[in-house]
């Protein structure tokens, strides 16, 4: 498994800094921001990618180390559908895997911002893994 964490530095001065109308706050992050639940793993075999941006591709190695291993699916979940798990789907599109999005193993700031992303924005990236109604 290939396991993606946010891991920026505790003062956030390795994050961008651009001038954008609805800024993202720089808070301090707590000392474990960046652990993994340690019923995710990581296990023995398993990959850890740490991301700086929004998307996991952008300045990692995630794409070097799926393809080394001939993956072409992804499975996706994350914290936040409507950045990093949208930035990360629209990156994997663009460089031809295929995507699984599962929508119980993410969330969003607020129930609409979720479901935008599932509703206009994910069907033309990928499949979707939906929780039964």
């Amino acid at each position: 498994m290939i396991l993606v964490h946010v891991s920026t530095s505790l003062d956030g001065s390795d994050r961008l800094h651009l001038p954008v109308d609805e800024p993202q706050a720089l808070r301090q992050l707590s000392a474990d921001f960046a652990e993994i639940v340690a019923e995710l793993g990581p296990h023995e075999g398993d990959i850890v990618v740490a991301k700086r941006q929004w998307g996991a591709f952008y300045g990692t190695d995630l794409d070097l180390q799926l393809r080394r291993r001939g993956i072409t699916t992804v499975v996706l979940g994350g914290i936040a559908t409507n950045y990093g798990v949208e930035s990360t789907a629209r990156d994997g599109y663009e460089r031809g895997y295929q995507l699984l999005l599962v929508e119980d193993a993410m969330s969003a700031r607020s129930a609409a911002d979720h479901a935008f992303a599932f509703v206009r924005i994910f069907p033309a990236l990928a499949a979707s893994a939906r929780p039964p109604m």
